[in-house]
């Protein structure tokens, strides 16, 4: 029976201080540590930034390439981990999968029980290896195809890349992937995050709130936008259709169009700029650019009757299929990207740390409500 009541979704509330992530929805900013979004894509790579996340400042020439090495060496998975993903249905999600094996990753880290900065850092630089050799690896399984081992003189992108497809990838769909990182890593209190900060907060450990944060992230109100963007646009070949009239026939229909608008941004998601141009150069590299050909007329249509801008999710979803990736890897790649954004915030709660306990509108029956004896019911 609160006075002030919270919009609904909390949408606009100040939850938490932080100093990770920066976002001026009106002006379409995204910065991570106060470096626009914009400056990472086109001059930073996924090892930096995720630096960057981490330890709130760029790294020396020196420091970066250790922070590589670590992140490169921390890639090993304990042999029961393997053997758990041998063993579940191929009939799984990857983001079922992917979701139960972090939780299972606790058991064999050795700092498990530690949640110091230090040991967070720690398992931080081993969960974010872990999670992109994961997702590689349970597909390959499931397609019946032989794992592929991680190679460690390869940059996080590349290596992603090898072991998912068993072959070196071209500098062109490095970058792509490397860039498509850059842009996931962090996004402020988005629903995973605050989910996994929350599970901090009672000073769980950060597998614990990672665990969270990905059960949070498989809803498709949070993850599954470009996955749903993908399969409109293969349904509109399949269909032989005009994009446009397919799409004014969904608007007519009462039909939401995935990948557009955004709960924060009230202009282009800055994200997005980038995704277009990567997905068009994608295509071209390729030699065939009708997924971003289809894509960019359903946007200038979207934009022009709806007033609706493109979001994140909307070029990623051409750019990760031109990169050959599976319409249901999109989630869990997204997971590969935001475990540095996550780990960071999990580090920041844990280091200046109270319990996150809000109050709810109470709206049931007024009190004190009778209670009727069972035999008078």
């Amino acid at each position: 029976m609160s006075t002030a009541v919270a919009p609904k979704g909390l949408e606009g509330i100040v939850a938490t201080s932080s100093s990770i992530c920066w976002i001026d929805g009106e002006a379409g900013v995204l910065s991570y540590r106060g470096i626009d979004i914009h400056e990472l894509a086109q001059r930073s790579s996924f090892e930096e930034t995720t630096y960057l996340l981490w330890y709130g400042k760029l790294p020396t020439a020196a420091e970066l390439a250790l922070f590589s090495q670590q992140l490169a060496e921390a890639r090993t998975l304990d042999p029961k981990v393997v053997d758990f993903l041998h063993s579940v249905p191929t009939t799984a999600t990857p983001m079922e999968v992917l979701r139960t094996a972090v939780s299972l990753l606790s058991i064999y880290d050795a700092d498990e029980a530690d949640s110091s900065h230090d040991a967070n850092l720690r398992k931080s630089f081993r969960l974010t290896a872990q999670i992109a050799m994961i997702v590689a690896l349970y597909d390959r399984i499931r397609k019946g195809k032989p794992v592929v081992e991680a190679d460690k003189s390869l940059s996080h992108a590349a290596n992603f890349l090898w072991m998912l497809n068993g072959e070196k990838p071209s500098e062109t769909a490095t970058r792509a992937l490397d860039i498509a990182l850059i842009l996931h890593a962090d996004h402020e209190l988005n629903a995973s995050t605050f989910a996994a900060r929350v599970i901090a907060a009672t000073l769980a450990d950060i597998h614990s709130a990672i665990t969270g944060a990905i059960g949070a992230l498989k809803g498709p109100l949070h993850g599954g936008a470009n996955e749903a963007t993908m399969r409109l646009l293969f349904a509109i070949e399949k269909a032989g259709a005009d994009p446009v009239e397919y799409v004014k026939q969904m608007f007519a229909d009462k039909k939401k169009i995935s990948g557009f608008g955004h709960r924060v941004y009230h202009t282009e998601d800055p994200r997005a700029t980038h995704l277009r141009r990567m997905s068009e150069e994608l295509g071209k590299a390729a030699g065939n650019t009708k997924w971003f050909d289809l894509s960019r007329k359903i946007e200038l249509f979207v934009k022009q009757e709806k007033k609706l801008n493109a979001n994140v999710d909307f070029y990623s979803a051409s750019t990760y299929t031109t990169l050959g990736i599976d319409i249901d890897l999109f989630t869990p790649i997204f997971a590969v990207s935001r475990i540095s954004g996550w780990a960071a915030h999990v580090i920041e709660q844990h280091d200046d740390n109270r319990l996150i306990r809000p109050r709810a509108d109470y709206q049931g029956p007024a009190y004190p409500a009778d209670y009727v004896p069972l035999n008078e019911r």
